[in-house]
């Protein structure tokens, strides 16, 4: 049996420690940061998400309605006296000027501007209320208010409006004349609306749609 020669792996010893002593520090390291199996993002795809996330955003859109000009100072005439679009079609018909009534006997004289019971109300034309009258004879639960411009020789007539002004009141563009009124005691299931009667000079009534008029604008301030 081959005895223990102490002398002879004395070198290798040493080697062994020495190399531990080097490599020990980097297996620690090692240990404490694993290599990461996170796939990299490839560079293209990197590149467009940037390009994407600087991209500006659009911005948000709102309706704004503008009355027409029609004594040429600068100033609008007429606006929406709910701030909505006018009504479209429902189980009653369709709210536009013109639209059929009565089976066809007749035309609508006015345009229907979607509300809800309880908004407010605003004056489509400065000028003075010369009426509050009841929307159906022999009814008085849906009013109408009539304002009357003599400089514009123009009149309008909101119905459907609890009025919040008097026979006489002096009221201005805009300007709240009282709220809407529920309909669906009367017409059950229709859209609620505020219908406005526009009277040119002479009395004829024409289609408010063409002296109110919206447009799509973005919105200051905000972004989608």
């Amino acid at each position: 049996m081959t005895s223990f020669n102490a002398k002879a792996i004395a070198p290798l010893v040493r080697c062994a420690l020495g190399l531990a002593t080097v490599f020990s520090p980097m297996l620690v390291a090692a240990m404490e940061r694993p290599v990461s199996r996170q796939v990299k993002m490839p560079a293209i795809v990197k590149l467009l998400a940037d390009i994407q996330a600087d991209k500006p955003k659009p911005p948000v859109m709102e309706r704004v309605w503008k009355g027409a000009d029609i004594d040429g100072d600068g100033a609008a005439d007429f606006a929406n006296p709910t701030g909505a679009a006018p009504r479209g079609h429902d189980v009653f018909g369709d709210g536009e000027f013109g639209a059929r009534r009565d089976g066809g006997t007749r035309a609508h004289e006015g345009v229907d501007y979607v509300a809800s019971a309880g908004q407010a109300v605003h004056a489509p034309m400065s000028g003075y209320v010369t009426k509050i009258g009841f929307a159906y004879a022999g009814d008085t639960g849906l009013k109408f208010v009539e304002i009357t411009n003599p400089a514009l020789g123009y009149a309008a007539r909101a119905f459907y409006v609890q009025p919040g002004v008097a026979l006489g009141d002096t009221v201005r563009l805009g300007q709240s004349i009282g709220t809407v009124a529920s309909l669906q005691d009367h017409y059950p299931g229709i859209t609620d609306h505020v219908h406005l009667e526009i009277l040119a000079p002479g009395g004829d009534r024409v289609n408010a749609a063409q002296l109110i008029t919206s447009t799509l604008v973005a919105k200051a301030g905000e972004a989608a």
